[in-house]
Parts: C-alpha cells; sequence; structure tokens
C-alpha cells in the first residue's frame, strides 16, 4: 500500500474529529458561561523544525534527511485540545439567583459527586430546602465551606435577596424592612493559568493533580460578581459555521484523493505491468 494512503487516511480522521469538536461548540451556542474547545493540528514541517531545534540535527545531513523522511511519513493528528477562555456577552436576566462574573480567571465553587468543581455557568436556583443550587441541583459553596460544609439555604420568610460584587449575600424579611441581614458570602474562585483546568461535561471543569481545599486560591477582595445577569456562551457560531463547511470539504477533498491513490494509481499501475513485452 502507498504511503500516501496512510497521509490521507489519518488527514480525514484528523478532520472527523475537527467536526466533533465543531458540532459541539454549536451545539453549546446557548449554554450559559459556556467556553468553546478548539484544536491543533499537528504540521509536519513545524514538527521538524521544533524537533531539529531540541536535538539538534544540521540541515543537508544524513541524519536530518532520515528524520525529514519520517515525519513525512507520518499522518497528520490533532496535537493539542485546549479551551478559549475569552469571556462571552453579559445579558440582563431580572431573576436575582442569576449570577455573572466580570473576569475570565474567575469561577463558582460547586459540590458534586466527585469532588468540589469549578463553573462559569451562574444560572442558580433554589431547592426543596431553600439552599443555592446549580440547574443540575450541585450545591453552590460558601467562602466558608471549608470551614462548616453548610450549604448556602436562603430563609424562607425573606422577601429580596441582594448579592453584592464582592458576593456578600443579604436579605430582608418582615421585621427587618430596610436593614439588610447578612447572611453569608459566596465562593468565588480565582484561577491563575487557566489552562490547569480540565472540562468534564456539564459545563463544569477540575483540576487534576491539585488539593482544590489547600490549594484553591479563594477571591476574596473581588468586586466582580453581578446579580440578575448571566455570561452567554462565547462561540461564535458564524465563525464555526465557517469552519464546519471547510471541514466538510477538506473531507470531501481526502475522500477524492483515496479513490485516486486505491483505484486509478493502482489500476494504472497493474495495467502497465502486467502489459508485458518480448
Amino acid at each position: 500500500m502507498q504511503n500516501g494512503f496512510y497521509t490521507v487516511t489519518g488527514g480525514m480522521v484528523t478532520q472527523f474529529n475537527r467536526l466533533d469538536q465543531i458540532s459541539h461548540n454549536l451545539a453549546n451556542v446557548r449554554t450559559n458561561g459556556f467556553k468553546q474547545k478548539n484544536h491543533i493540528v499537528g504540521d509536519f514541517m513545524g514538527l521538524y523544525q521544533q524537533k531539529r531545534d531540541e536535538l539538534p540535527l544540521p540541515n543537508n545531513t544524513v541524519e536530518a534527511a532520515k528524520f525529514l523522511n519520517r515525519s513525512i511519513n507520518r499522518v497528520p493528528q490533532v496535537v493539542e485540545e485546549y479551551t478559549d477562555f475569552k469571556m462571552g456577552p453579559v445579558t440582563h436576566t431580572g431573576n436575582p439567583f442569576d449570577l455573572a462574573l466580570g473576569e475570565k480567571n474567575l469561577f463558582f465553587a460547586v459540590e458534586t459527586p466527585a469532588g468540589i468543581r469549578l463553573t462559569r455557568d451562574g444560572s442558580f436556583k433554589l431547592n426543596d430546602e431553600g439552599e443555592l443550587v446549580t440547574k443540575e441541583g450541585f450545591k453552590v459553596l460558601s467562602q466558608n465551606w471549608f470551614q462548616n460544609h453548610r450549604a448556602i439555604r436562603i430563609p424562607e420568610d425573606a422577601l429580596s435577596v441582594h448579592i453584592g460584587k464582592s458576593g456578600r449575600i443579604e436579605y430582608l424579611d418582615q421585621t427587618a424592612m430596610e436593614a439588610p441581614i447578612y447572611l453569608d458570602d459566596l465562593m468565588v474562585v480565582r484561577v491563575d493559568n487557566l489552562q490547569d483546568l480540565k472540562s468534564e461535561g456539564d459545563n463544569l471543569f477540575a483540576m487534576p493533580g491539585k488539593n482544590l481545599e489547600r490549594e484553591m486560591h479563594v477571591a476574596t477582595d473581588t468586586h466582580q460578581v453581578y446579580q440578575y445577569a448571566l455570561e452567554k456562551s462565547n462561540v461564535d457560531p458564524v465563525r464555526e459555521m465557517t469552519e464546519l463547511i471547510e471541514t466538510n470539504r477538506l473531507v470531501e477533498m481526502y475522500q477524492k484523493v483515496m479513490t485516486t491513490q486505491m483505484d486509478d494509481m493502482n489500476n494504472d499501475a497493474i495495467n502497465k505491468l502486467a502489459n508485458v513485452r518480448a
């Protein structure tokens, strides 16, 4: 089988991976706080240049030629998958339990069956016990969570709830119509290196290899919490649709090359080789 066939097959598989990633982004265009995923596809000459600089291998040598040949025969592949954490648009909702964060490095902390996770989706609600939870039912953590492990519970007699830019939660009831009553503070986490985060589905992020209780940087001095607002997805649907069309065309091109490799070239070789003249 020709080496080119392996390269074309690898290229097609890479485009299939791109299609999955683009479809995932488009499916989450309306998901609050969603961050789009992107792929980086390996480039043969780039790989060669990078490895040559590491070894290093001088140009026009036998060793360089051998490495270049091995690189050329290597199929295209997704060498890195990363998340784009740029801010999405913020919209006003009028819901007191909808919260947005004004800095891309800030996250809400929630308790899940797998442990503490981070999220940008601030569309919270109250469960049957009056606890502040996510749409999936995960408890939203307070700054004192590690000390008392108590959920943020809104009293039944609360007439209105105010959440300040620092994450301070206050409420009014019949006994204190003018003086707000302090309830708790939201845990807002600042992540210095966003690439440490790993997406786990349900719009949640984990930090593998880190003890969140000891290493999580709780932003106690932040003023970036906005009530009655939600951050929308940062996916650009026009760009994603353009890339979807481009990827589909690349798949069609690879299919034509595969047909040429397997049918036309092989038939031509067989006919010519079989045509033995005395």
